[in-house]
């Protein structure tokens, strides 16, 4: 037993004193306990555990004076003593706290590299120095550095994967799905929209819609106008149950759509979907008029 994880109460009552009380008090307590739990005085087969709770007094009463020599008059009252246990439990719930926060980061970091860089302790089987790539399922990571390419399995079933270091961290994915990057030639708009526009396809094909918004975010953002980009990411909104994106996005397709009776019909739906009756019909007016 170590006092170190005791508060004051608990120290009190390992010496069996109750507060207010002064040195005094505290060099008889330590006195009294010591007689009832000396190593000699001990039954067969318990000195050990004598010595333990002993010393555990020893250092309690060694605080306890410490504390009663620093305190006002000499002596520690009942409501000091139940401060002083309040703060001491809540620093130590604190401290518990913490340490079950760092053991839930350490557990989560070491799942995430479990998951995404299996092959970090692994010596490359081809090394590959300073190549930079994207992964074509997940443009949103942008430009990694591939650092090995790795393979699993025999004969057909042989796997090729490439360990990435992207932004955000390690990444193993196939090698086949990374496009390596010629920072020599400019990245065209168009490019950049179609391959996240590819990207959102594969991501509504497996029913994640927020996700495929995310990236089609990205590619409105390369190219503001391009109808097809603004109506995929309208339906992707609609899907993920975000309405007032969804709205937003029609709102965009409909001023770069010349025609732009596709988007006032969708438009409309959203609106009705969000309980605005007026804005409904007035997309349905422009739709009408298109």
């Amino acid at each position: 037993m170590s006092v170190g994880v005791l508060d004051i109460q608990q120290q009190l009552l390992l010496l069996e004193l109750e507060p207010p009380f002064d040195k005094r008090a505290v060099q008889l307590a330590r006195r009294r306990m010591a007689k009832h739990w000396h190593p000699d005085v001990a039954p067969p087969g318990k000195r050990f555990a004598h010595e333990r709770h002993l010393k555990a007094v020893n250092e309690a009463a060694d605080l306890l004076e410490r504390l009663a020599e620093t305190s006002r008059g000499g002596r520690v009252s009942a409501q000091a003593v139940k401060a002083s246990a309040t703060a001491a439990r809540k620093a130590r719930a604190e401290a518990g706290r913490r340490a079950y926060e760092a053991e839930q980061r350490a557990r989560k970091n070491a799942a995430e590299r479990k998951q995404h860089d299996p092959f970090g302790s692994r010596v490359p089987d081809h090394s590959v120095v300073h190549r930079y790539a994207r992964c074509m399922s997940y443009p949103e990571w942008g430009v990694g550095t591939v650092t090995g390419i790795y393979f699993t399995g025999a004969g057909q079933a042989v796997q090729q994967w490439a360990r990435v270091s992207f932004a955000h961290g390690v990444r193993t994915v196939p090698a086949g799905s990374m496009h390596f990057v010629d920072f020599s030639t400019a990245d065209l708009a168009a490019e950049r929209a179609e391959r996240f526009l590819t990207a959102a396809k594969h991501a509504m094909s497996e029913g994640n819609f927020a996700l495929a918004a995310r990236r089609l975010v990205y590619a409105r953002d390369a190219e503001p106008t391009n109808v097809a980009v603004l109506r995929l990411m309208t339906m992707a909104f609609w899907r993920a149950g975000n309405l007032e994106a969804a709205a937003r996005s029609a709102r965009e397709w409909a001023r770069a759509d010349t025609s732009g009776v596709g988007a006032h019909r969708f438009a409309a739906r959203i609106y009705k979907k969000m309980g605005a009756t007026d804005l409904a019909v007035e997309a349905m007016a422009r739709a009408a008029a298109a």
